[in-house]
């Protein structure tokens, strides 16, 4: 059995300092890509996608966020919402930003990329709209801060499987 994805899955960490290499256009597409694989209720597919390389709009956008040093160092971000015109129910959809999201840190790590999600931006989403010059229909679920990482010497643990697993029939 290949246990690349969970091999993946373990490893993945919040990266929140990068190089200030630049990412490739490809990689950045790729990891779009892979967020579009996630499931959707329906298969309706609801995400929507903004890349920012651009260092003014980087600036902009950092300027929306508590978190805006992390913005500032990143190479790119990537902006996840949701069109609410291809929404049918909002708790699904809204799971499945998520597991596009995740598909998304995933596919940074397997590209040899850091990433954080970043959702205390979504206080100013309106702003982060206005900034990107999008319409009111698209609701913004997350920023994803992207670049190679400075280190990787995050650590992290989790709760005992008997603690989270409430029973077993």
């Amino acid at each position: 059995m290949n246990q690349a994805v969970l091999e993946a899955i373990r490893k993945r960490r919040s990266i929140r300092e990068f190089t200030g290499a630049e990412i490739e256009a490809g990689k950045l597409r790729a990891i779009v890509e892979a967020g579009m694989w996630a499931p959707s209720g329906l298969n309706n597919q609801p995400w929507r996608f903004v890349t920012i390389r651009d260092a003014a709009v980087r600036e902009q956008v950092a300027q929306q966020t508590h978190y805006g040093h992390i913005v500032r160092a990143a190479a790119a971000l990537i902006a996840v919402y949701l069109d609410k015109n291809d929404m049918y129910d909002d708790v699904k959809d809204y799971q499945s930003a998520g597991a596009c999201i995740q598909n998304m840190l995933l596919a940074a790590e397997a590209l040899e990329l850091g990433g954080v999600w970043l959702g205390q931006i979504l206080k100013n989403k309106a702003m982060v709209n206005r900034i990107l010059d999008l319409g009111d229909n698209l609701d913004l679920m997350a920023v994803i801060a992207l670049g190679f990482p400075l280190h990787h010497n995050q650590k992290s643990t989790r709760k005992g499987i008997d603690k989270l697993l409430v029973k077993q029939l």
